[in-house]
């Protein structure tokens, strides 16, 4: 949002400057309401709240500077810069919020801290002139730095997130051309609102800018509620790992490539461990179980519960060998590990299925259901052992 000027000046205007900031005011107020909105319908989403307690002191920056343009006074125009560098600064945490998921508190006192030391002290001084390039300036600066913020996280929506990352970038140059034609002009002392075409161009790109902003917060916050709703149909809520659902569209109705492996697995006796030492311990053992997974799995691999006791992992690039190895890995950790209810301390085995896809490739309902054969071989011969069906390979 641009910082607009003028009082006093005989020169004809090319626009109503008190409707350039009514609508400053007026589009900065409707997004700061929008996303408090967006906020309060995805709890989850806090950079939304962040980014609405920036526009709200940018908006406010607008309606001082309306009052420093009617009636000029210092202090006016030094709080008018520094609310729009606080909220800026405060914006420029929503947008790292966005991409990690906190607050960068720390971040953003610096940034507001820095910000103020470099605007407030020539206002301080008398020298509003040079207060107001130095005020434009950091505000450029960053208005870019929000841009960019956002561009880093440009994987998640690309165009959408190019597109915002260029408003606050042309906004942020707009502020730059401001402050450019102040040093054109060469005063140190103005003792109003400057008057040039670049205040002009500024407020009315900021106008524009808002806009647009207000509408891409919009796609930007329901396209992610979309992934994060996706992703916990297809996510296991106790282990973290996809669940059967995922799998199978996945994989269900493909042909898996060569060498891709499918490895089942069920814990062993799980029931007598439910019924023992209830399911809040039956339920630590699964989590305990996913983990031990997670630990040999390659980022490559595929880890899922497909419900209850029973769990897969999906090898693309794989050796028989391999897979053997690694089921064998995790069934002898997880027999390893001691697991404590109480005063009580016990293990648990698991029992695992391998079968892979040969030169020829499968469907993955058939290895999958080779695999699964593979495992109830190995509960039959005793359990907590591999069974491979690898002399089934499909060819």
């Amino acid at each position: 949002m641009a910082l607009p000027r003028r009082a006093g000046t005989e020169k004809p205007m090319p626009f109503d400057y008190g409707s350039l900031l009514l609508a400053i005011g007026f589009v900065g107020a409707a997004l700061s309401a929008t996303l408090f909105g967006a906020w309060l319908a995805a709890r989850s989403e806090g950079f939304l709240v962040t980014w609405s307690a920036g526009t709200v002191l940018a908006v406010a920056a607008a309606v001082v500077y309306d009052i420093y343009v009617r009636t000029p006074h210092i202090a006016l125009a030094m709080a008018a810069f520094s609310l729009l560098v606080l909220g800026l600064s405060v914006s420029l945490g929503a947008a790292v919020q966005f991409r990690r998921g906190t607050l960068p508190r720390r971040r953003v006192a610096v940034a507001a801290g820095i910000s103020l030391a470099v605007v407030l002290p020539a206002f301080g001084l008398g020298y509003d002139g040079l207060a107001m390039i130095a005020g434009n300036a950091v505000a450029a600066a960053l208005l870019i730095a929000i841009g960019y913020e956002y561009w880093k996280a440009r994987r998640e929506a690309r165009l959408s997130i190019t597109a915002l990352s260029a408003i606050y970038s042309v906004i942020g140059i707009s502020f730059a051309l401001c402050a450019a034609a102040l040093i054109a002009d060469g005063t140190l002392v103005v003792g109003r609102a400057p008057d040039n075409w670049a205040e002009d161009l500024s407020a009315l790109v900021s106008i524009a800018g808002l806009s647009g902003i207000g509408a891409l917060s919009l796609a930007l916050n329901q396209a992610r509620l979309a992934r994060r709703h996706r992703q916990e149909a297809i996510t296991d809520s106790l282990t973290g790992l996809l669940n059967r659902r995922a799998l199978f569209e996945f994989h269900g109705d493909k042909v898996v490539p060569p060498n891709t492996a499918v490895i089942v697995f069920d814990l062993d006796q799980f029931k007598a461990i439910n019924d023992r030492f209830g399911h809040a311990v039956g339920d630590a053992v699964l989590v305990r179980f996913a983990r031990t997974m997670r630990q040999f799995a390659r980022a490559s691999d595929t880890a899922v519960r497909l419900g209850g006791e029973e769990f897969a992992l999906i090898m693309p690039r794989a050796t028989a060998e391999m897979a053997r190895l690694l089921a064998e890995g995790i069934r002898t950790l997880f027999a390893s590990e001691t697991i404590v209810s109480g005063r009580n301390e016990f293990h648990c085995t698991v029992s695992a299925g391998v079968a892979i896809a040969g030169r020829g490739g499968a469907s993955f309902d058939e290895i999958f259901r080779l695999a699964d054969d593979a495992l109830y071989l190995a509960k039959r011969e005793g359990r907590n052992r591999v069974g491979s069906a690898e002399y089934k390979l499909a060819v």
